[in-house]
């Protein structure tokens, strides 16, 4: 009996690793990436979806991109005490990854930057 149930697995086993897709494998091997958070949407609980290959994250945020309705300043961090990195104009795209109280954050595919905006300054896309 037992003889039956193996070889019954057997056929299965086969059978899947037939019809199976291959899964590309991952390994924690080398150096780790390097991370610029300037251009790359990496922080400690969330990145930019388009990372996952390069980066681990808790979460991952796919953008979604909104146009900048009035002039407002690109910061490194939410509190507005640092200078501007840019300033996105009227017409611009904002990636948003995150919206969290009055601040968005996220990446200006045009300078190629991430950080965070004034949310108001955000509509829909057009």
């Amino acid at each position: 009996m037992q003889s039956s149930g193996i070889s019954s697995l057997a056929i299965t086993s086969a059978s899947q690793s037939q019809s199976a897709p291959t899964r590309k494998r991952l390994a924690l091997d080398g150096r780790s990436a390097a991370i610029d958070s300037r251009v790359d949407a990496v922080r400690p609980d969330l990145a930019d979806i388009r990372l996952a290959d390069r980066v681990f994250a808790p979460h991952y945020a796919a953008p979604m991109p909104r146009v900048i309705h009035f002039e407002t300043a690109l910061r490194i961090s939410s509190k507005g005490a640092e200078p501007a990195l840019t300033t996105l104009h009227k017409g611009d795209v904002f990636e948003v990854l995150e919206i969290a109280g009055t601040h968005a954050w996220g990446v200006a595919p045009g300078p190629g930057l991430v950080g965070y905006v004034d949310a108001s300054a955000l509509g829909e896309t057009e």
